[in-house]
């Protein structure tokens, strides 16, 4: 009788994993990275901002927990404090990304900066650089140089 119950239990789990949706492998990113750029940086050693927009689809908040680039040593996530008056480069744990918003990090507010660059940058290339967020987790992004002292996306 045991063996009957368990054939029986085994049958509808089986049948009950057949018909619960599973999800799609190309399924919508909770995050959606885009406009990342850096200016141009000729020489090895230097350090250079990064800015992006990021959209959030998902209905709750996300933080900004880590920034890798192969291109840079060390990054770091800052924002602009103008305590002083003269605005200045804070560091912060975590940037917050609002849910079902967007979040632009540009010059004057939160924003990245990757440290020690291990190559030159140069107008009109592009690499990679992986975002770790708390909820949607690793993220990638394409990033596009722009000209030396640029202050907008090319």
């Amino acid at each position: 009788m045991l063996k009957v119950f368990t054939r029986q239990g085994l049958t509808c789990l089986a049948a009950a994993l057949a018909a619960s949706p599973a999800p799609a492998a190309d399924a919508p990113s909770r995050l959606e990275l885009s406009k990342a750029w850096a200016p141009a940086a000729g020489e090895v050693g230097t350090d250079v901002p990064l800015y992006m927009t990021i959209t959030n689809h998902a209905g709750e908040p996300d933080d900004l927990l880590r920034v890798r680039c192969p291109v840079a040593q060390f990054s770091e996530k800052l924002t602009t404090d103008y305590g002083e008056g003269t605005p200045a480069g804070r560091e912060v744990r975590s940037i917050p990304v609002p849910a079902s918003g967007t979040l632009e990090l540009k010059p004057g507010r939160y924003f990245l900066r990757l440290l020690q660059t291990t190559q030159p940058l140069r107008q009109g290339e592009t690499f990679p650089c992986a975002l770790t967020f708390k909820n949607a987790g690793r993220q990638e992004v394409e990033v596009t140089v722009a000209a030396e002292g640029a202050e907008a996306a090319p």
